[in-house]
């Protein structure tokens, strides 16, 4: 979707710039039928131990990937969040993990199939309790940390949480990474596949994440995550490692919630967005 009337936005206008273009711009830009949807993960604490910036965060995400005790959360805090999230019209996702809380999610582990999709179903109806008992409902389902990245290659895995969506029930829709084995087998088991996005993460050459124990996987610019989240929005591309283009085709744009600064953070993604003509709304 290149060409349109925000072309060149990302080389040319900086975040300071944005009212004065949009008022040069102003016919064009709203004609522009570009929408995004914003999510970041949320309720990724256990017990006292707080980490994300639930109450901020759901001021502006239109998507909460919610912790369904595997990674982090609890019952207490799923509740908490569904019930916020759904006062606040906020769509509600089940983030599923590798029973992993002392990693964080993030350690690879090899779990058998039949395993994994037990497991998977176990995380999304824990949270679909507190969701409908919210007057919500989980509408889409996305992996975390290692288990997300395993599903864009693994077809085992990817097969095993597609067949675990199944089991339990709703016909959640499926996010995850372009052109991953995730969302092909969600597509052949008739789920709707949302391809998302990362603000904050770096791109390898062939459009799949930078591993997080590499350096400079994680973008901390605060300005430039804004640039890249515009660019991915409008341009439907962003800069690789090696400096190349790479073409994205996403529905949906992921903050991670665990970032510090995190709300701030994707206050002024949204804000960007809307000025570059952007519509933010939920994908589902």
């Amino acid at each position: 979707m290149s060409g349109g009337p925000t072309s060149g936005y990302v080389a040319a206008v900086t975040e300071a710039a944005l009212p004065a273009y949009r008022a040069d711009h102003g016919a064009a830009l709203a004609a522009t039928p570009y929408a995004m949807d914003l999510n970041a993960d949320l309720g990724e604490g256990f017990g006292r131990w707080t980490l994300t910036e639930d109450e901020a965060l759901l001021t502006c995400v239109t998507s909460a990937n919610v912790a369904c005790g595997f990674h982090a959360g609890d019952a207490s805090v799923m509740r908490r969040v569904c019930d916020a999230a759904a006062a606040r019209g906020v769509r509600i996702g089940a983030q599923v993990s590798y029973r992993d809380l002392a990693g964080f999610g993030r350690r690879a582990m090899d779990v058998p199939a039949a395993e994994l999709t037990a497991e998977t179903a176990y995380q999304i109806g824990a949270l679909r309790v507190f969701a409908e008992a919210a007057g919500s409902a989980v509408t889409y389902v996305k992996p975390h940390g290692a288990l997300y990245n395993r599903t864009v290659h693994d077809d085992g895995q990817a097969a095993a949480v597609v067949a675990g969506v199944l089991l339990a029930g709703g016909r959640p829709a499926v996010l995850g990474l372009p052109g991953s084995r995730l969302l092909a087998h969600a597509r052949e088991a008739g789920l709707t596949a949302v391809e998302e996005a990362f603000a904050d993460r770096a791109y390898t050459p062939r459009g799949t994440l930078v591993p997080r124990g590499e350096e400079g996987a994680v973008v901390h610019d605060a300005d430039e995550v804004v640039r890249r989240s515009v660019g991915m929005a409008v341009e439907r591309a962003v800069t690789g490692v090696d400096g190349s283009r790479i073409p994205v085709d996403a529905r949906s744009l992921c903050v991670h919630g665990d970032t510090p600064g995190a709300a701030a953070l994707a206050r002024r993604v949204r804000t960007a967005l809307e000025d570059a003509g952007v519509t933010v709304r939920a994908f589902v």
